[in-house]
């Protein structure tokens, strides 16, 4: 029921807000007007978080959009949303712009504006070190979980041995760590680039290890469809590539920049 309500208030959406289409509006003018970029995230390390130690909020996509902010002369506003209803919010524009480790997929390219590719990542199974993991057949009857309207749980619902699974949905990738390290849940399929920076020794999943790696993507920042925006986005993502500051960014945080 969840899932058809959400698809209802999308299309109702997407249907009234080719605004900018129709009216002819300029997003570029619209936050130019504002001053800044309402920039939409979920607590997503290492892409956007708070650091527990020094409380700064950081990341690779947070250092990165602000950056973009600075060379197109706005000022960077980062807003914790619903990630299942991030189309809903761009179109509302209660945001301006998904920018958190957002795979590029057909789906959402037909609903909003993408960028280029910028970061590379794959889909991993995550599960207790000595599970016994052969491959995803070996997870026939056992517990699955995914975050909810995310490329994880698109990866469960298409591939044949996770199908055998029994999945269930969870509102953030954090969440699936918690479920599989409790023991509620036998694993989790969710981004490389999370669980590279959340389980292993010395983090508070030291007992989760990487069984399967499924399905290499990439990222991409989202903006309204139509959005003008995206190419100055583009513009600056290439003027940092050149300038090295993007290759130190991947670096600092262990991430695979796209080709």
């Amino acid at each position: 029921m969840r899932r058809k309500l959400y698809c209802l208030m999308l299309a109702l959406m997407m249907s009234a807000a080719p605004v900018l289409a129709m009216a002819g509006e300029s997003d570029l003018h619209y936050v130019k007007g504002n001053g800044k970029l309402v920039i939409g995230y979920t607590v997503f390390e290492p892409m956007n978080y708070t650091d527990v130690k020094d409380g700064v909020f950081k990341g690779f996509d947070t250092e990165l959009a602000v950056a973009v902010c600075e060379l197109l002369g706005l000022e960077p506003e980062f807003v914790e949303i619903n990630w299942d209803t991030k189309e809903i919010e761009l179109a509302a524009k209660t945001i301006d712009c998904v920018w958190n480790g957002l795979t590029i997929t057909d789906e959402r390219k037909g609903n909003m504006e993408i960028t280029v590719p910028y970061v590379k990542n794959a889909q991993v199974v995550v599960m207790k070190a000595g599970s016994g993991y052969e491959n995803t057949v070996s997870l026939a009857g056992k517990t699955v979980v995914a975050e909810v309207a995310s490329a994880g749980e698109s990866v469960v619902l298409s591939d044949e041995g996770l199908k055998q699974a029994e999945y269930i949905s969870k509102g953030k990738q954090t969440d699936c760590l918690m479920e599989v390290n409790a023991g509620t849940a036998d694993a989790a399929v969710l981004d490389l680039t999370l669980a590279n920076a959340m389980i292993g020794e010395g983090t508070d999943y030291a007992g989760l290890v990487i069984v399967d790696e499924l399905e290499t993507e990439f990222y991409g920042v989202a903006f309204r469809k139509g959005s003008d925006i995206t190419e100055e986005v583009n513009k600056a993502f290439q003027t940092l590539r050149e300038s090295g500051f993007m290759a130190e960014l991947a670096e600092k945080y262990g991430l695979t920049l796209a080709p």
